[in-house]
């Protein structure tokens, strides 16, 4: 993902759901060889690395609540190994160097033994070679590029959100039903955007349409006008832009100058876009302007799954998109540490999916930690998905996902199509 130039945060925000706990100092002592890891001591103690501030910081709430619910739910059930988990957020900023600075705050600092985040796939790849050697497990629920599946993090990256090779089929899939046949991309010159069109592109070609054009574009750019030309020039029937709420606002607002606004022509996109602050940016007296955006983003609610973090976050009026998928992160790393019974992060690691694919299945921490406590195997069914064979959890991260249709309505709100339109792929 993209780069922001924020100065790093200066300090974190602790969580401790049970106050009254008295916690376990933990010792700072180095381990020889690759991974360094020295507060193995009884306490679960998590991070979080979030878009604080930068170009993903309108949805940070989205991020940060559905982590602190979690570790609410968990402490509420007595803990991780009887003891109250803690939680750190850090500003992540969608820039790699406050994110590698909140890093290292976490580690030594916080001294965690896991960290939710961060937010962009971007910030993620550059993180994980510290990751790798410093030992700590890592799972976001926002990261979607496909470079992550091959990325090697010795095992401690995990994540809960679909990557975008499957993604891309489920967007060319929207836009094929739909009749486009001469199809243009523009997409930001990253991870996100060059991984997610190679996704969508392949896709598209297979079901029998043209990619008459694929621009890949600087988000930094002052102007947007010779990369959306070079696709007008090419005459489509459609245009799918791959971007964040900034840059993309941009290639909209450039894309409507030259007589392509989102009511004249169809304009698609994916979950970089969806956002509440993205019609205002594309045009602050006009929130109808974005109406007619069309696209996809993993499903905050699959059909058919059934968790009671859902109502709860309901309640908070706060945006879900990719909610579900760091509850589950938060519950998923809770109960790695359960099963092995250990907040040592070398051993959580190697029982993480497991607790996917057990034979006793459940929904909530409590129910799933009465479960190990007696012994059986457990199948967590999560709040963003049901891991089970329709949809299975692979060695860390999901093998299929299911992605809703979301559009721009003339209020300026993102609304979410009925769910017998979400699209399964996998």
């Amino acid at each position: 993902m993209g780069r922001s130039r924020t100065a790093p945060l200066v300090s974190t925000v602790v969580v401790v759901a049970l106050a009254t706990a008295v916690l376990a100092a933990g010792s700072s002592v180095a381990v020889a060889g690759e991974q360094k890891r020295g507060n193995v001591d009884g306490t679960l103690e998590l991070g979080q690395l979030a878009a604080q501030s930068g170009q993903l910081s309108s949805i940070v709430q989205s991020l940060t609540i559905p982590v602190s619910m979690a570790v609410d739910d968990v402490n509420a059930a007595g803990g991780v190994l009887g003891k109250p988990v803690t939680l750190t957020v850090a500003d992540d900023a969608t820039d790699p160097e406050v994110a590698s600075e909140s890093l290292e705050g976490l580690l030594e600092d916080a001294k965690v033994d896991a960290i939710m985040g961060p937010t962009s796939s971007g910030i993620t790849l550059n993180l994980l070679d510290e990751v790798r050697r410093r030992g700590v497990l890592m799972c976001s629920g926002s990261n979607t590029s496909s470079d992550l599946s091959t990325a090697d993090s010795a095992g401690y990256y995990f994540r809960t959100a679909p990557s975008d090779r499957l993604q891309g089929p489920a967007l060319a899939r929207l836009v094929l039903k739909d009749g486009r046949k001469k199809v243009g991309i523009l997409a930001r010159e990253d991870t996100y955007g060059e991984g997610l069109a190679a996704s969508v592109k392949k896709a598209l070609v297979k079901g029998k349409a043209t990619v008459v054009a694929d621009v890949s574009y600087d988000p930094d750019a002052t102007s947007f006008d010779k990369d959306v030309q070079k696709v007008l020039d090419k005459k489509p029937d459609a245009v799918i832009v791959l971007g964040f709420e900034s840059d993309g606002s941009d290639i909209v607002r450039t894309l409507t100058a030259k007589g392509h606004s989102p009511q004249q022509f169809p304009i698609y996109s994916a979950d970089g876009m969806r956002t509440n602050a993205f019609p205002s940016l594309l045009d602050p007296n006009n929130p109808a302007a974005a109406a007619g955006i069309k696209g996809t983003s993993p499903a905050t609610q699959p059909a058919g799954v059934q968790s009671p973090f859902l109502d709860a976050f309901g309640t908070t009026g706060v945006d879900p998109i990719y909610s579900s998928f760091y509850y589950d992160c938060t519950v998923l790393t809770a109960l790695a540490a359960e099963k092995a019974k250990s907040d040592d992060p070398a051993k959580m690691k190697a029982v993480f999916a497991a607790n996917t694919r057990g034979k006793e299945k459940c929904r909530t921490f409590a129910e799933c930690k009465q479960l190990l406590d007696a012994g059986k195997t457990i199948d967590y069914q999560g709040a963003s998905a049901a891991f089970d064979h329709m949809n299975k959890f692979g060695k860390f991260e999901p093998n299929a996902g299911v992605y809703e249709v979301w559009q721009f309505d003339e209020n300026g709100h993102d609304v979410t199509a009925p769910p017998e339109t979400q699209i399964r792929i996998g």
